[in-house]
């Protein structure tokens, strides 16, 4: 018996990965995070797949249903949003397992911040322009953040920032950047990536706040700020050079 942490990615169900779906399809009881992922996930799944929504279960109850799983020696997947690597809460159930000697496999999947800057058409390394990209959240009941990750703190690297469940603190999210950011520095907001309900707002630090309800903004919203959102500032890597030589291929002289 074995547990599988499936990415089910940012909404649209075919950006799961091809492993993910082949072990839906295989699996006799799924779990899925009913809450930020798609019914329309299950999908994937056989006829008579045992399937449970844990939006409204607490740990100790999606344990017991591994536990129940491995008394009956049949396979889980348990499905969360995005990637399981980021802010889905797998680490816990992780070490349950471990404690309870439950095999487990991990599938990644595609991260939203990912699928924002593909839906954006961006490239969030550009030479000369930004090469570090830091992934962090606003503070929560849930989670509060360490001292040293203050977004103060981050923001004052001045790199490209991605934000995730921003929604709720917005203006306070926004006065922060604004003391280390330009103000005509690029911003976007996304929210539902890829799902029917997609929503991406794209502006300037300065005038985002006045040019959105903030009541269109909830706790998945994402928020991406750097100047590599700005399509206009093109500049080439020396990857794909005529002049530049690497193992595979030689530059051609001028």
């Amino acid at each position: 018996m074995k547990v599988y942490f499936i990415g089910a990615g940012p909404g649209a169900i075919d950006l799961i990965t091809v492993r993910g779906a082949n072990v839906l399809k295989k699996s006799p009881i799924v779990l899925y995070a009913g809450s930020l992922v798609s019914r329309d996930i299950t999908e994937y799944c056989g006829p008579d797949t045992e399937i449970h929504d844990t939006a409204s279960l607490n740990l100790d109850e999606q344990i017991e249903l591994y536990q129940k799983a491995f008394s009956e020696d049949r396979d889980v997947a348990r499905v969360h949003s995005g990637d399981p690597a980021i802010y889905g809460a797998t680490g816990e159930q992780m070490a349950k397992l471990r404690d309870l000697k439950i095999d487990f496999e991990i599938v990644p999947g595609v991260s939203s911040y990912s699928a924002a800057a593909a839906v954006m058409e961006v490239e969030l390394t550009k030479p000369n322009v930004g090469q570090t990209i830091i992934l962090t959240r606003t503070e929560g009941r849930a989670s509060p953040m360490p001292e040293n990750e203050s977004l103060e703190a981050l923001a004052a690297l001045k790199t490209t920032l991605c934000i995730f469940l921003s929604g709720a603190n917005l203006p306070d999210t926004l006065d922060i950047l604004k003391a280390h950011y330009d103000l005509n520095t690029p911003i976007a907001l996304a929210r539902r990536v890829t799902w029917d309900a997609e929503k991406i707002h794209k502006s300037t630090l300065g005038k985002i706040l006045e040019e959105i309800q903030l009541n269109d903004w909830n706790l998945t919203t994402l928020l991406i700020i750097g100047d590599v959102m700005d399509n206009s500032e093109a500049e080439y890597s020396k990857l794909y050079s005529a002049s530049y030589s690497h193992k595979f291929r030689k530059a051609v002289k001028a």
